[in-house]
């Protein structure tokens, strides 16, 4: 098999000749600082790994909606420890939101929210840009410049993560959501169905989608965060819709918890996606028994994730690692499975990676 087929392979629950395996994208922290600043094409190649490119579309919007959306970058300095603080005030026709972040040169952060009060969601719910037309051209130039030897996927539109309930713990903060939900759960609601209403929008106006595959869902649904009552009744039925719109337009869905999921897996089977990741192990601060969910569930969803990266990339050694990839192959006997750390990673001894794709070479079915 080829890269292309042994992916899709796995995404349509199926076995490969051997297993799959990718990263959960390139950090460009690591690029520069372990690979010379390669690029994620570059990476892939110097590893002999079919690539997993992830790239999005580009999104049209009418100018007169972009005039009412006006953002202005405040640079508020950048202090000992090399962390940039960044204010970005958004002027409305009906008054202004503001949010701040930081960023280190491994990653970023929310400092401040940029939705504080039930007003400042009806500003942006009445002036945020929806895009009027999708324009596929980036995503179809990655899935001709990597041929038959892998797969693009991303997330598609959203307002920082993948569906409503997480989308809006990045807008407003994860506290104040739950929040929300305990004290006025009919508002939230509104808010949610709000949110979904635009993504159906820009899901209809893009089209048949060219993306292999689809990333929904987030962090903020995860059990480490919310209880599985919480989920059923504020990211499920959302979901629910959301991937029966995506499905519509030919693409696959993955569905993203990055902590807990154990408690959540009778409701994520429900929810229409195709497959789950990150399977964090518990050691990461997850608790995913990948075995358990084979057993429970793998014959409706496949997986991607699983590995510990702390352990393998950064701390192990290319025998460890091998190991590691070999574990993970035997908890997922019948396919449906692509290895893959279990989040973003930034350190770790390119030999370890380069154990990592042998070793998954090495797992034939």
């Amino acid at each position: 098999m080829k890269g292309r087929e042994r992916f899709l392979a796995a995404l349509n629950n199926q076995k490969a000749d051997r297993l799959p395996c990718q990263v959960h994208n390139w950090m460009s922290y690591y690029l520069k600082t372990y690979l010379g600043g390669k690029s994620d094409y570059e990476a892939y190649e110097y590893f002999g790994m079919d690539p997993v490119i992830y790239t999005r579309p580009n999104f049209i919007y009418d100018d007169r909606d972009r005039a009412n959306w006006i953002v202005r970058k405040t640079d508020l300095g950048t202090d000992s420890d090399g962390v940039t603080k960044t204010r970005f005030d958004i002027t409305t026709p009906d008054g202004t939101l503001t949010e701040v972040r930081g960023d280190s040169p491994i990653t970023g952060w929310i400092t401040e929210h940029m939705l504080k009060t039930k007003e400042d969601f009806e500003l942006w719910r009445k002036y945020f840009p929806i895009p009027r037309a999708v324009d596929w051209t980036p995503v179809i130039q990655a899935k001709n410049r990597i041929g038959g030897n892998g797969i693009v996927r991303d997330g598609y539109f959203d307002f920082g993560q993948g569906s409503p309930w997480q989308s809006f713990a990045y807008m407003i903060g994860t506290q104040e959501i739950i929040m929300a939900a305990i004290d006025e759960p009919d508002w939230l609601h509104y808010v949610l169905d709000t949110l979904l209403q635009k993504k159906l929008q820009v899901i209809e106006a893009g089209g048949r989608i060219e993306l292999d595959l689809i990333e929904t869902g987030g962090g903020a649904g995860s059990s480490t965060v919310i209880s599985p009552s919480m989920h059923e009744e504020f990211c499920l039925p959302y979901d629910q819709i959301q991937h029966e719109a995506l499905h519509a337009q030919g693409t696959k869905i993955v569905y993203h918890l990055c902590g807990g999921l154990m408690p959540l897996l009778d409701l994520v089977v429900q929810n229409g996606a195709d497959g789950l990741e990150t399977m964090t192990p518990p050691i990461m601060g997850g608790d995913c028994i990948l075995s358990e969910c084979t057993k429970r569930i793998g014959d409706r969803m496949f997986f991607i994730g699983g590995f510990d990266q702390n352990a393998g990339f950064e701390k192990g050694n290319p025998d460890l690692v091998r190991k590691m990839v070999f574990d993970l192959h035997k908890d997922c006997p019948d396919g449906g499975y692509i290895v893959s750390p279990s989040d973003h990673f930034f350190y770790g001894d390119p030999a370890n990676l380069q154990a990592f794709v042998d070793a998954a070479r090495e797992c034939v079915y």
